[in-house]
């Protein structure tokens, strides 16, 4: 079992930026992918951002250019870097992991945390 805890969500004005923490504690020594989705009210849960642990990474469309990803396996934590925010970047983002091993996968989420972009 992994367990994910977010932090670093508030409120911001367009074109402002917010950082956003995520730590994973348990059973790490498998994750494969560490990543951050969102949900917006009445709409999906979309992919934002994920980097796997060769440290390649990929970026939602919507969000590409503006965010960046950066992982930390020794530490166990993945951060989201988000710049120029505008309000339909508004929604509540998901921490995720992803863990592969001979015999297994999992996928595992946060409780979220609110970003909120508003003027």
């Amino acid at each position: 079992q992994v367990y994910l805890v977010e932090s670093g969500g508030g409120v911001v004005q367009p074109g402002g930026s917010l950082t956003l923490s995520c730590q994973a504690s348990g059973n790490t020594r498998y994750i494969y992918v560490m990543g951050w989705y969102r949900q917006a009210p009445g709409k999906q849960r979309e992919l934002v951002a994920e980097a796997i642990n060769s440290g390649s990474a990929r970026y939602g469309d919507s969000v590409k250019g503006r965010f960046t990803i950066s992982r930390d396996n020794t530490k166990n934590t993945v951060v989201l870097q988000m710049n120029n925010l505008k309000p339909e970047d508004t929604a509540v983002y998901y921490c995720n992991a992803e863990t592969w091993s001979a015999v297994a996968e999992g996928n595992y989420w946060g409780q979220g945390t609110q970003v909120t972009v508003s003027s």
